[in-house]
């Protein structure tokens, strides 16, 4: 248990951060599960504009440091090459 003003300080920081990642790492899945559910039904149009929403979402995600941009791009690219895959 923290003893000191600081220590506990931190505790109350964290808790607040970690709810709002929470939020955060949520609306991103979200957006991701859109494109495979999209995907998966094979609609070309809506997977489509999933990923154009989604893309944002992703990038919005690293500069909040949630993602690593590595990560990010990753996600990207796959997901990019299965839209690409789907519509040809």
């Amino acid at each position: 248990m923290a003893n000191s003003k600081q220590a506990k300080k931190r505790i109350r920081q964290t808790e607040r951060r970690t709810d709002v990642n929470r939020n955060r790492r949520s609306r991103l899945r979200t957006f991701e599960k859109k494109v495979v559910l999209a995907l998966e039904a094979g609609d070309k149009v809506a997977a489509a504009d999933a990923l154009k929403a989604a893309q944002p979402e992703i990038a919005r995600s690293v500069n909040r440091g949630l993602l690593h941009r590595n990560t990010a791009a990753r996600k990207v690219s796959r997901l990019s090459r299965r839209v690409k895959a789907l519509s040809s």
